[in-house]
């Protein structure tokens, strides 16, 4: 698996990021064991999580759905804790971990003592005394970007975090913290982890908490040299098997326009839609790095066969002009 720089840090990062929202959950214990150990075989190093993971849902419905059943405190970080503590190779990897969002026991919020409160359990849950990436998970509006920053810059300092990065912030609040570091001589974000795949939302459609990647953040994207990744960029299968439901946010008039030059494309290269789309992102501009969360042996396999597969400029072409 190649290797390329995260945002213009010192961070040599796989190609793909190993998402464990699923692990002890969708993916029980020794399954999420097992796809670790094939991610690292295969050359992967990067590897993300939260302090909300993992929880369980009733209809196994997406972690933002109303029917909340079980929450499994930091089930995702204490199983990576003792994965990395078998395997010995903490220094071998790049670990990313999030927090802002609410779980039973904390609020919602990014204020500096959340932000210390939160990196120190989830440092503990995964057995380090430092993690390279820290994410804020939302953009909380009532906690001003500088005390955030600040907070943070604090745990640069301390050791306790290499980098820092965004998600489900928009692109001007993201260029306003960007500003604020300059300006206060803070740590900058380098990476924004979005909502991002082939199908386009319709214009306005609301996601909730999430908030998915526009024209506005791939320009600042493109202009600032920060990276780019994708969670949820398979849609939960449904590039694959169809007789899944479709977010209706996606159904837009474009939908099945895309859909069908995906499937052509698929089609000529000899490649399932899936790879299609994960190929499409990561050969964009700019370049968008996958975040692979599979439930199966065989999803994982099919996402690490994009690394092998081309397709053509023409191709690509028509995968992005589709529907416009």
């Amino acid at each position: 698996m190649k290797r390329r720089m995260l945002g213009k840090t010192d961070l040599s990062v796989s190609e793909i990021c190993l998402g464990s929202m699923y692990f002890g959950w969708r993916e029980p214990k020794e399954q999420s064991l097992e796809r670790l150990d094939q991610f690292v075989e295969a050359g992967g190093n990067f590897i993300d999580t939260a302090n909300i993971y993992a929880m369980h849902h009733l209809n196994d419905k997406d972690y933002f759905g109303k029917d909340r059943d079980l929450f499994i405190d930091g089930g995702s970080e204490r199983l990576l804790g003792e994965w990395m503590k078998e395997k010995k190779n903490r220094s071998q990897l790049i670990l990313a971990t999030k927090l802002g969002f609410p779980y039973p026991g904390t609020d919602y919020g990014t204020s500096a003592a959340q932000i210390k409160e939160e990196c120190e359990k989830s440092l503990k849950r995964l057995g380090t005394d430092y993690v390279d990436l820290l994410y804020l998970h939302t953009d909380d509006r009532n906690t001003p970007l500088e005390e955030s920053l600040t907070a943070l810059g604090e745990l640069v300092a301390e050791g306790k975090v290499r980098y820092i990065g965004a998600s489900n912030f928009t692109a001007w609040r993201l260029a306003q913290a960007m500003e604020i570091s300059k300006e206060r001589n803070l740590p900058e974000y380098c990476c924004i982890q979005q909502r991002c795949t082939y199908l386009r939302p319709r214009t306005g459609t609301d996601f909730g908490g999430q908030i998915s990647v526009n024209e506005d953040m791939m320009d600042f994207v493109r202009e600032s040299g920060i990276t780019l990744l994708a969670y949820s960029p398979l849609l939960g299968g449904y590039y694959n098997d169809r007789t899944k439901p479709l977010m209706e946010q996606y159904q837009g008039a474009d939908t099945q326009a895309r859909l069908n030059v995906l499937d052509q494309v698929a089609a000529e290269a000899g490649v399932t839609p899936a790879q299609a789309v994960y190929y499409w992102l990561m050969h964009s501009d700019p370049s968008v790095m996958p975040l692979v969360a599979s439930s199966t042996r065989k999803q994982f396999e099919e996402a690490l066969g994009v690394l092998e597969m081309e397709l053509s400029q023409e191709q690509m072409e028509r995968l992005t002009k589709a529907g416009i």
